[in-house]
């Protein structure tokens, strides 16, 4: 699984008939926010690459450019995209992550990153490039999991 196929699979769930839509801001802060839990359930990372602690909160710069384009609207849904090809198991991690975190505008969620611990330190730590560690994500996410 690649940060483009997580991308895609938020972005399969968005109902556009009801007003639903995922920004470029938002996408970012579900990626981050899946990626979190992943690694503190299962202690591997959801996808490789790297987030980073931008301005505006987590950020994976690949996903970013691929979607820079939009602006601040809302990402078309995928029209090359099947989300039954996703691995169960995952596919129930990301529809709960969705279901938590789908329900709040880009703004609360780029709020709510920021009062966070992995994107405050390594926001703070400029000299290491602003990289959220898969550590500091596990082990900050394991806070909230339940086993």
């Amino acid at each position: 699984m690649n940060v483009h196929d997580v991308a895609k699979y938020f972005l399969s769930k968005v109902d556009e008939e009801l007003g639903d839509g995922i920004s470029n801001l938002k996408l970012q802060k579900l990626v981050y926010y899946a990626q979190g839990f992943h690694l503190a359930i299962h202690d591997r990372p959801l996808f490789p690459g790297r987030i980073e602690a931008w301005e505006h909160g987590p950020v994976v710069p690949e996903l970013y450019h691929t979607y820079k384009s939009c602006g601040g609207g809302n990402i078309p849904a995928p029209l090359d995209f099947d989300p039954e090809a996703i691995d169960p198991e995952v596919a129930s991690l990301l529809d709960e992550v969705y279901s938590v975190f789908g329900q709040y505008s880009a703004w609360k969620l780029r709020n709510m990153t920021h009062e966070e611990r992995p994107w405050k330190d390594a926001y703070e730590e400029a000299t290491r490039g602003r990289i959220i560690s898969d550590a500091a994500l596990r082990d900050y996410f394991k806070d909230y999991v339940t086993e």
